[in-house]
């Protein structure tokens, strides 16, 4: 227990050092003056719709999540389980210590439920791991359409064998480790290609708002690349990993240096205003709460 808690103690100081060192990287390399300029003058109708599809995209991925809990016979009603997601986020976003929103999530529903919490966890990877399968299987699709797609030259095939591979590996890996998914994997994996595509379109809303103009296809690439990189847990919220990669990105790809890092502050501002809703929510569910109809 000592040692668990030493480990912890460490997590969210290192976290902090390496955002801050991803930061300052992408500090030396861009014009401050310019991606500031860039931010100021966004278009606001467009960065609201671009909010409201953000908040679409994880009104879609809870309603996943609770498909994976009815699989494990915890039937949530989908009030409360928005309500739970929302606070996870936020726990995620603005509390990067030890727990995370997820762990406290698995937390409450053993507690108020009484589930076991090696199912829920699993419920909540397998969910996590549904999002990244698909996350991965656009950003190929679209690396197809980008600028950087005739430089790779004959390794092309990389690109069409992750594409051909991901959908049918992930089902074996499924029925090679944990069944119990297998009759819901089509359908959540169709809702995970839901999440990732409101997400694309909130990302063309953005680069609309900062009057991108052209190269659509090299921005949304990076997007979910970089997407993908935010999600390890090595900086906060994703901040600095998520500007590094489309910093490096720009040796590839036809995309301007300040405007890409003015997307990415542009987008973590959003998933910030989303994720903070979550302050405001009750984590305790109600004393009857209807039964969700999966």
């Amino acid at each position: 227990m000592e040692k668990r808690a030493k480990k912890n103690y460490w997590k969210l100081p290192l976290k902090i050092a390496l955002t801050l060192g991803a930061l300052y990287l992408v500090y030396r390399k861009i014009d401050i003056e310019q991606t500031l300029a860039a931010i100021g003058g966004a278009n606001p109708f467009w960065l609201l719709l671009a909010l409201l599809l953000f908040v679409g995209s994880k009104v879609t991925s809870a309603f996943r999540l609770n498909r994976f809990f009815a699989a494990e016979d915890l039937q949530l009603d989908q009030r409360y389980n928005l309500r739970l997601y929302f606070i996870g986020m936020f726990y995620n976003l603005f509390l990067p210590g030890g727990i995370g929103g997820d762990g406290y999530k698995v937390y409450l529903l053993n507690k108020h439920y009484n589930r076991p919490v090696k199912g829920l966890l699993m419920a909540v990877f397998i969910d996590r791991l549904s999002g990244l399968v698909s996350l991965g299987i656009l950003a190929l699709l679209l690396f197809l359409f980008s600028s950087a797609w005739s430089q790779l030259g004959i390794w092309q095939w990389l690109i069409w064998a992750g594409l051909v591979l991901a959908y049918p590996l992930s089902w074996l890996a499924l029925r090679w480790f944990y069944k119990k998914y297998l009759p819901i994997f089509h359908y959540t994996n169709l809702q995970s290609l839901g999440v990732q595509g409101l997400q694309v379109i909130c990302a063309w809303a953005i680069l609309m708002a900062l009057g991108v103009e052209a190269h659509y296809t090299d921005y949304t690439t990076l997007f979910l690349v970089s997407s993908v990189v935010a999600v390890l847990p090595f900086t906060i919220g994703g901040v600095g990993a998520r500007e590094l990669v489309f910093i490096y990105g720009v040796e590839f790809l036809l995309i301007q240096e300040s405007t890409a890092v003015a997307f990415s502050v542009l987008f973590f501002v959003i998933t910030a205003i989303s994720s903070l809703a979550g302050a405001f929510l009750n984590a305790e569910p109600a004393k009857q709460e209807p039964v969700n109809d999966n």
